[in-house]
């Protein structure tokens, strides 16, 4: 018998060639967000494959804010990563850390790259730094400041801490090489003067290092073997590595880059996003219109169907896009054997069966979930009078409409057999009423003379029904004509909120807890809103419809 092979990605097998090499006794990994902005469904890729790593090499997982730009960042932003993380499932236990933490010895650092001559303060402005940094066929030019003493630049940066310039007057350089193929190499800056208030250091700093210069510094501080990041940081990995070795750091973290993950027609630029939000267009990070994790969670998708996405996408070195039907296949799979199927008639019109009792009401006991018998059933009442989808009925049907029509009998959803008779219409000859008769001996809606329908549809007991608001959604920008327009602006869909008010359900769903979901039969997913909901008045967002248009690949 033959071993099953088992498919590694370039990141494993590379942590598996460190580990047999004895570079790392150990693996460790981290997700190091900037706390600048709601996290997108592109970040949960990273979340997932940076803690699935540490799980598999039974090894350790770091949350850590990149908190070194406090001009963009708010606890508000802190508070909902780890929120997000959390849902996720990315257990961090004790490990959760943040840059601001880091200041201190980041600080250090740059006094030992001056004291071994790999740093200098420099007074050029913004403007004269790009003009100087030359171009990608071109050499930059040395700054002015560059063979500064190493007396004069400690005296300088201590100075800066001290406050003693404004923002911009001064910054400090690391000394590496000016004619460098790499941009990033060209004497980078490592620090600069923002006379800022930080969210968790308060004013205790005006000066704050630089990403690039703090981020390899964080990740020696906690132990991280390998910093997992995209690929844009790729041309940045030299920087990275220069930083680590000129600090004598005895066991560096190694950088590998992987490919994001991009989904089609969705917006996940925080910029746009923040516009949004600033002019009203959504209702907040987390409007379920958009693909912020919050957003996704809100609208009811699941943890399982994100990392069933994720895994789906795939880890590789080359970009791609996975289409957003892909995540929405993700949760119909998730989410069809383990909620129960509903009824909800979303655009009432009544239903009057003039032969049965006036006044009764029967219970009728209904599977939950056919397809999963282990949910169990319930009970739904039953009466004379019912809502049905207004669509569920047409005076003059075209051509293979199998619903209610006059003279046509169809299946009520677990019910009797009912044949049409007839409407009511108002003035302006617009139904208001469907009339019809039942068999009784159809209940359970099956015929004892064998006869069958063609059509069946569902309802729900006029009298004992839950009047709900359901929000329906689609894409929040016009997927046929793009995400942006040639302006760059958004391309918005007008019709990305639909708001449907009375809509009637069964009365089980009156007491639907926050964030609990269903399926609505041959409507879709629901989920009860967890910011607009009140106790015994949800209401319900369309998580995903029931139809897809995508199709997973063989193999």
């Amino acid at each position: 018998m033959s071993e099953e092979v088992i498919s590694r990605n370039f990141i494993e097998q590379e942590i598996d060639k460190d580990l047999a090499e004895g570079n790392y006794d150990h693996v460790c990994t981290r997700f190091p967000p900037e706390p600048n902005g709601y996290l997108h469904i592109g970040h949960a890729k990273s979340i997932l494959l940076n803690y699935g790593l540490a799980e598999q090499y039974g090894g350790k997982f770091n949350l850590r804010f990149d908190d070194t730009n406090p001009t963009k960042e708010k606890t508000e932003f802190v508070e909902s990563i780890i929120a997000d993380v959390k849902w996720l499932g990315a257990d961090y236990e004790d490990r959760l850390f943040f840059a601001s933490n880091y200041f201190e010895k980041m600080y250090e650092g740059a006094v030992k790259l001056i004291k071994k001559g790999k740093a200098y303060v420099s007074d050029l402005t913004a403007d004269e730094m790009r003009e100087y940094r030359g171009t990608l066929t071109e050499a930059g030019k040395e700054d002015p400041n560059r063979n500064r003493s190493v007396e004069e630049n400690l005296a300088l940066f201590e100075a800066m801490r001290n406050g003693a310039f404004a923002d911009g007057e001064k910054t400090l350089r690391a000394k590496i090489d000016m004619a460098s193929p790499n941009m990033n190499m060209r004497d980078p800056i490592i620090y600069r003067v923002a006379h800022m208030s930080h969210h968790n250091t308060g004013d205790k700093w005006c000066i704050y290092p630089m990403y690039d210069y703090a981020h390899p510094i964080e990740d020696a501080e906690e132990g991280v073997t390998h910093s997992i990041c995209t690929l844009e940081f790729e041309d940045h990995r030299p920087l990275y590595d220069w930083v680590l070795q000129e600090l004598e750091y005895e066991m560096p973290p190694r950088q590998i880059e992987f490919a994001k993950m991009y989904l089609t027609n969705v917006v996940t630029g925080k910029r746009y996003i923040k516009k949004l939000v600033e002019e009203g267009i959504v209702d907040g990070w987390d409007d379920p219109r958009l693909v912020s994790i919050a957003a996704l969670r809100r609208r009811g998708f699941t943890p399982e169907s994100i990392r069933r996405f994720v895994d789906l996408c795939g880890v590789s070195k080359a970009q791609s896009s996975a289409e957003y039907s892909m995540l929405e296949y993700c949760i119909r799979e998730d989410l069809k054997l383990k909620k129960p199927r509903m009824m909800a008639v979303l655009d009432p019109i009544k239903l009057v069966i003039d032969n049965y009792p006036e006044g009764e009401t029967e219970e009728l006991l209904v599977a939950n979930n056919l397809e999963n018998p282990e949910l169990g059933s319930r009970k739904v009442p039953f009466g004379r009078e019912l809502y049905i989808e207004r669509d569920d009925f047409l005076e003059e049907p075209p051509k293979k409409y199998f619903r209610m029509f006059p003279g046509n009998e169809v299946r009520l959803m677990h019910a009797y057999f009912v044949k049409c008779t007839g409407c009511e219409k108002d003035e302006n000859g617009s139904v208001t009423v469907v009339h019809g008769t039942y068999d009784p001996a159809s209940r359970g809606g099956n015929s004892p003379d064998g006869r069958k329908v063609k059509g069946t549809i569902h309802w729900v007991n006029a009298q004992t029904a839950v009047s709900a608001q359901v929000r329906l959604y689609e894409n929040i920008v016009d997927e046929e004509k793009g995400v942006y327009n040639e302006d760059g602006s958004l391309n918005l869909n007008p019709n990305s909120l639909t708001v449907l008010e009375n809509c009637y359900m069964e009365p089980a769903l009156k007491d639907a807890a926050v964030s609990e979901s269903f399926q609505f039969v041959r409507q879709g997913f629901f989920c009860v809103d967890s910011r607009d909901s009140k106790p015994g008045e949800p209401v319900f967002n369309r998580i995903v419809s029931l139809k897809s248009s995508f199709v997973l690949p063989k193999g």
